[in-house]
């Protein structure tokens, strides 16, 4: 019989010296600390990377994707604070982790990934810790889900050449975004407010290396900037 996910013996450990490494880094919210004690990452990789996954750092899951680093998701948690009578929408569900850590702050979470194999893993591992309030889509993320909109929070977890317009018309008001922006190479992590009518936006955290966004409001399916928004 498999062990419980918290308290599998053989993460124990290795989760609470994440927690304590994400406190280095500069989260030192108890809240946002006590999210990455209830959340198992060795449930959102895949098996073969299960020793490398309460390690400080970005994770491979397949399909040229990441998992990216626990403590740049806390810095994420930290800077947007999403509540719980609020509504997110996500921008990349990758492994589901962050997705998990959203769901336990949030009122509900709607999560867009492009890789179909990718959305059905981080649905299991959410079901597996009973997280009733996600919704998964497979699509374009770049274009937001209109159905549930609009958003108190949007978090893009792929790097865009610029803020998605589609993406912004779907913003709350008042509401919090959070999106790299920059080259292939490089990004700014851009923080973005909607409030009486008036968007601002503000650098938070410099260079930065995240997977591109694809689809139309971000590179193009095909890797190069889209022209057409």
């Amino acid at each position: 019989m498999e062990p419980e996910p918290l308290s599998d013996p053989r993460f124990l450990g290795y989760r609470r010296r994440l927690i304590e490494e994400i406190r280095e880094s500069g989260t030192d919210s108890l809240e946002i600390l006590q999210l990455f004690d209830q959340v198992p990452r060795h449930l959102f990789v895949p098996e073969g990377v299960h020793p490398r996954a309460y390690d400080d750092t970005p994770v491979s899951i397949g399909y040229g994707q990441t998992a990216s680093q626990p403590s740049l998701q806390a810095f994420y948690l930290d800077v947007l604070k999403p509540t719980k009578n609020e509504r997110v929408l996500e921008v990349g569900t990758g492994s589901g982790y962050l997705t998990a850590l959203l769901a336990l702050t949030a009122d509900r979470v709607y999560s867009v990934e492009r890789v179909r194999e990718l959305s059905l893993r981080a649905r299991r591992a959410l079901d597996q810790l009973g997280l009733a309030n996600v919704a998964l889509l497979v699509g374009d993320g770049t274009i937001g889900w209109r159905k549930y909109a609009p958003y108190h929070v949007i978090v893009v977890s792929a790097a865009s050449p610029s803020v998605p317009s589609t993406l912004l018309n779907q913003l709350a008001d008042p509401g919090r975004m959070l999106v790299p922006v920059g080259t292939r190479k490089e990004q700014d992590l851009i923080f973005v407010r909607k409030e009486g009518g008036n968007v601002t936006q503000e650098s938070v955290r410099e260079r930065c290396t995240f997977v591109p966004l694809l689809g139309s409001g971000g590179w193009g399916d095909s890797g190069s900037p889209d022209r057409r928004r």
